[in-house]
């Protein structure tokens, strides 16, 4: 997933909010944003859409602080 090479804006991940209709039915998968990796490849950046509101977070890993 890294964008070492790549000039692209296109999204390496989709964040999807998946609702349960039914029990018979399949889950209705809706797009709520999109992410992008680090180049460090410790996290990602996404963009999420609520009710037409767009959030920015990032995410990185979780890794121990020394003492």
């Amino acid at each position: 997933m890294s964008k070492d090479n790549n000039t692209s804006n296109k999204p390496d991940v989709i964040a999807y909010f998946i609702k349960q209709k039914d029990e018979t039915d399949k889950p209705l998968w809706i797009k709520v944003g999109v992410g992008w990796e680090h180049k460090d490849q410790e996290g990602f950046n996404l963009l999420l859409n609520n009710l037409g509101q767009d959030i920015s977070l990032t995410v990185r890993k979780n890794t121990p602080k020394p003492d």
